[in-house]
């Protein structure tokens, strides 16, 4: 039997996708195929959004922002939109579903700087071990 795959997406690619990807990555340590994309990728990973995941164990190596691979929306088991501004159309002959996290934005309770990535990050990490028990039936 094949790993499950999980695609993230966000607008940018820059901070909350590759966040979530990491995370991914980080916990899962292989069960599940990670890939993540913007719907229009920036020029740059959010670096704020690194150290808050490398603070945690996990890293942004190798990543950088890019475009939605139409052969990884179909193949993946699971497309997650993280935060409120993508869009992702279901296109012929995706075999999983897509989903949308609603992130909690600090900032707009005025929360800024290092304090924010702490809480956004925690907020998608939480999501993100509850999926990886669920594409794993493992409890991590």
């Amino acid at each position: 039997m094949s790993k499950p795959s999980v695609l993230f997406v966000c607008v940018k690619n820059g901070g909350k996708s590759q966040m979530a990807a990491a995370l991914m990555r980080h916990h899962a340590r292989g069960a599940v195929e990670v890939h993540s994309a913007g719907t229009k990728p920036g020029a740059t990973l959010n670096e704020a959004s690194r150290a808050s995941v490398a603070s945690v164990g996990g890293n942004f190596d190798g990543e950088f922002p890019k475009p939605i691979d139409p052969s990884i929306l179909r193949a993946a088991d699971r497309t997650i939109i993280v935060g409120g501004d993508a869009r992702v159309e279901p296109i012929e002959g995706m075999r999983g579903t897509i989903e949308k996290w609603e992130i909690d934005e600090p900032s707009l309770r005025g929360i800024e700087g290092e304090e924010r990535m702490t809480l956004i990050r925690d907020d998608i990490d939480r999501r993100v071990r509850a999926l990886l028990a669920e594409l794993t039936s493992n409890p991590n």
